[in-house]
């Protein structure tokens, strides 16, 4: 009870001292990304729920992603003011004289992968051969070519079969035995693994070292937008670095922010979990570019057919903001999230 009535104490201060301060002006950062906000993209929302944002005078707008529009075309026409966008998109774009940038790698693991049973004897792709694999679209084709292709095999090497994206259904084509392994993506490992089965990843590195998401922006948007875009990288990377300084706030403020990703609390969490392992940077500054990747990447996918012809990297990579997204206190952070934790849990 005493600690309750310090929590409310303490709640009724920060109101009070809210109503009475000045409001700030904040300025709207239109953005698009592939969902709305979610724990898939956990940085946006506990950086909003510590006012990381609000710190930088900013206030994020999510633009409607239920589109066929490609996102390159709403940061070209100036819609948005960012979009998150794969290697793909962001090739295919440059390939056709799209003037933008990549500023940031947003997941620096990619989703995409191939799974088998926990139980099953396959260890490692070349293993698959002779074997039926399963893919979860017609789109996870490109992820099985460039899999089999790391490890010397080719689609005629397998038996592919499109088996659809319900999780009972993927599940079952692992229990049945009608598929070996599955080609698809972070959510369809989740959705099998909430039907019961276990499943292993035994992606090469060509493809899951490569970004899955990137931030992107026009050309003319890093010196017009210079300032604006930086405070919105230094407040994504501070919410992201919650995730290492205690993942149990990230989960509350997730189970806030989005409770219907939390109806089932088990899945929450695996869904958090994954977001997690995707969204925390590998490289040692938050979203860095990795100049060499992007070069590593394309050629499997020129050879398959995702992008016409190599891009260089000088072209389309700007890593001058990567520097003031970093530009702020990992001990500041720890502070706010212990102070925030003793407050709200």
């Amino acid at each position: 009870m005493k600690q309750l009535t310090r929590i409310g104490i303490l709640a009724l201060a920060t109101a009070f001292v809210a109503s009475t301060a000045p409001a700030q002006d904040l300025t709207t950062v239109n953005a698009i990304m592939p969902k709305q906000r979610s724990a898939n993209y956990f940085p946006l929302i506990v950086g909003e729920a510590l006012g990381y944002f609000e710190e930088e005078g900013i206030s994020v707008n999510l633009l409607p992603s239920e589109t066929p529009i490609p996102f390159v075309n709403f940061v070209r026409n100036g819609e948005a003011d960012i979009a998150m966008m794969d290697p793909a998109e962001v090739l295919t774009a440059v390939a056709a004289g799209a003037e933008i940038k990549v500023i940031y790698e947003v997941m620096q693991t990619a989703p995409d992968g191939i799974a088998v049973a926990d139980q099953s004897p396959i260890q490692d792709m070349a293993a698959l051969k002779g074997q039926t694999v399963g893919l979860v679209t017609e789109r996870d084709m490109v992820t099985m070519k460039i899999a089999l292709d790391a490890v010397g095999l080719t689609e005629a090497d397998v038996t592919p079969v499109v088996v659809g994206e319900a999780g009972p259904t993927l599940a079952a084509a692992f229990r049945d035995q009608t598929v070996a392994a599955i080609a698809g993506s972070g959510p369809d490992w989740l959705a099998i693994r909430a039907s019961g089965q276990e499943i292993r990843l035994i992606t090469p590195p060509a493809v899951s070292n490569k970004p899955g998401n990137t931030f992107v922006v026009s050309a003319a948007a890093t010196t017009e937008k210079r300032e604006l875009l930086e405070g919105f990288m230094r407040a994504w990377s501070k919410g992201m670095y919650v995730a290492q300084v205690d993942p149990e706030v990230v989960a509350k403020i997730a189970q806030t922010a989005v409770p219907e990703e939390w109806e089932d609390a088990n899945f929450g969490q695996q869904y958090l979990n994954n977001a997690m392992r995707l969204n925390v940077s590998v490289t040692e500054k938050k979203g860095d570019l990795q100049t060499e990747i992007w070069s590593n990447i394309q050629p499997a996918m020129v050879k398959f057919g995702v992008i016409g012809e190599a891009v260089d990297g000088s072209v389309f990579l700007d890593p001058s903001f990567i520097g003031p997204a970093n530009d702020w206190s990992a001990e500041e952070v720890q502070k706010e999230v212990a102070d925030w934790r003793a407050a709200n849990m």
